[in-house]
């Protein structure tokens, strides 16, 4: 029908590992007439949900190509290994690269590392999912090497991690399609970069300075008249108009007529 609009609705698409339960809230305290719907998306579709439009913004893991999308890097993650609870590795309170060289470590297809050679020997055949990948940590096949987020996510009882202190880190951003840079995208940028809800997206207006309503048209604050000193004694008026002094004088009598003689 002419003039039935629908009711905005801001779409958050989010990736494995990140967080924004916390950014919901305060959306909601904050716009509580605006829903925000939260879309979960594989890492490597993150991209194409922006891109088609099927979410508005989303929490992603860096890098994005800047000449499509805007970008606010969040955090940097921890990388960690994932391993059996009795594995050698357990022993250390952290690793390198190189104490996985001898080891089979899985590269599941979702992976979110950049790697110019992923470390360890490669398994017979990668996982699709990181999910999958830390079932086969769990059976011995061998360790996975992941955010620690992603770590936690998957958590097993029979599983542990340690962090991998020389390699690749994963970023988290909040990014959106530059050309779409709406409104309600601005208001959840406010809201992940810690704004109070009386900003004014980072722009404060300059606030009028207040003026003396008893300056003249000079800008000169006039001075109030001082204040008659009482002595407690009252003073007479003159007959004809005048006051007498702090004394009280009297006023001046009147001579008798002469007698004609």
């Amino acid at each position: 029908m002419p003039g039935s609009e629908a009711s905005p609705v801001f779409r958050l698409a989010y990736v494995p590992g990140t967080t924004p339960a916390k950014w919901v809230r305060i959306w909601n305290e904050r716009l509580p007439d605006i829903p925000l719907t939260l879309l979960a998306v594989p890492a490597a579709e993150a991209s194409g949900v922006l891109r088609d439009g099927t979410a508005d913004a989303g929490l992603v893991r860096l890098p994005v190509d800047r000449t499509f999308f805007s970008a606010i890097p969040l955090y940097t993650e921890t990388t960690v290994v994932v391993v059996p609870k009795d594995h050698v590795i357990t022993a250390a309170d952290e690793v390198t690269l190189e104490d996985l060289a001898e080891e089979v470590v899985l590269h599941p297809l979702d992976d979110v590392f950049d790697w110019d050679r992923p470390p360890g020997e490669p398994a017979f055949e990668r996982p699709a999912t990181t999910e999958d990948a830390v079932e086969l940590v769990a059976a011995g096949i061998g360790l996975l090497v992941v955010p620690q987020s992603l770590a936690r996510l998957h958590h097993r009882r029979d599983l542990t991690y340690r962090p991998v202190v020389d390699a690749p880190q994963s970023g988290v951003a909040l990014s959106w399609p530059e050309e779409a840079t709406t409104d309600m995208v601005e208001d959840f940028i406010g809201i992940v970069r810690g704004r109070t809800v009386n900003s004014s997206r980072g722009r404060q207006a300059a606030s009028p300075q207040p003026q003396d309503k008893a300056a003249d048209k000079a800008g000169q604050p006039r001075r109030k008249p001082a204040a008659a000193k009482t002595t407690g004694k009252a003073t007479t008026r003159n007959p004809r108009g005048g006051t007498g002094g702090s004394k009280g004088a009297k006023p001046a009598k009147r001579g008798k007529p002469r007698r004609r003689s």
